[in-house]
């Protein structure tokens, strides 16, 4: 089975403008991404997925591969759907361009999981303290006994009714993988009422029933969204060199 990582990279952004771009220790945080993702040894392939010129001469001056996004996208599961039509592959894990700092073992398991044929989906998660749950900006996943995912949410799932000392939370890490055929056909479904009520886009998968093999990691990611998080990872980046 060959597998790619897929790295949406759309150059607009919000809280840091033009945050891929930044420089993160003599190179991009987008280059920084690709590096580590190659890195890995995870991946046959690994290919950025963006709508700007900039990122893409980026990508190119380290001789990667870039996939230049004809139409606007909702999200990036829907961009590195579009890149398909370029990929030859049968696995297609979504790397976050913000997230320069891949893990190997993280990704390794991923991917394992889909030894067993009924998986054609699987995302990561990690365990949290109860203070944080409560943060909107952190999504919980709740699970089965098989550990497939049966509710996304912003509020703290599930509702610790009777103030046990001893629960933990599981928080999604926004990493997914798919079999290409999944991917194809997930991007072209409209979004679910659950999807739109939480904007949270693995909930249209979970509306029709589709089971998400949730693999647990210990790695912390640096998501890149503001100043400060540029910050730390600067500072990260020097701790480790």
């Amino acid at each position: 089975m060959k597998t790619a990582a897929l790295i949406p990279a759309r150059y607009a952004s919000t809280r840091l403008p033009a945050k891929l771009i930044q420089d993160l220790g003599g190179i991009s945080v987008i280059q920084r991404t690709y590096v580590s993702s190659v890195a890995t040894g995870v991946f046959d392939e690994v290919w950025v997925v963006t709508d700007h010129k900039e990122i893409e001469r980026q990508i190119l001056d380290l001789g990667g591969n870039v996939f230049m996004s004809k139409k606007i996208h909702q999200s990036g599961s829907d961009r590195i759907a579009e890149a398909l039509e370029a990929v030859d592959a049968d696995l297609i894990v979504n790397v976050q361009g913000d997230e320069p700092f891949q893990d190997p073992r993280s990704l390794q398991d991923l991917v394992a999981v889909f030894d067993k044929p009924k998986v054609k989906m699987a995302s990561l998660m990690c365990r949290i303290s109860e203070d944080e749950a409560y943060n909107p900006n952190t999504v919980k996943v709740v699970l089965d006994e098989k550990k497939n995912a049966i509710y996304f949410s912003r509020s703290p799932i599930p509702f610790n009714r009777e103030r046990t000392e001893d629960i933990f939370y599981w928080k999604h890490v926004g990493v997914y993988a798919y079999m290409r055929e999944l991917l194809l056909e997930f991007t072209s479904w409209p979004k679910g009422r659950l999807e739109q009520i939480e904007m949270l886009e693995q909930l249209r998968l979970i509306e029709r029933g589709v089971k998400i093999k949730m693999v647990e990691t210990e790695h912390q990611a640096i998501a890149i969204d503001t100043k400060e998080d540029l910050d730390r990872a600067r500072n990260f980046l020097k701790s480790i060199l």
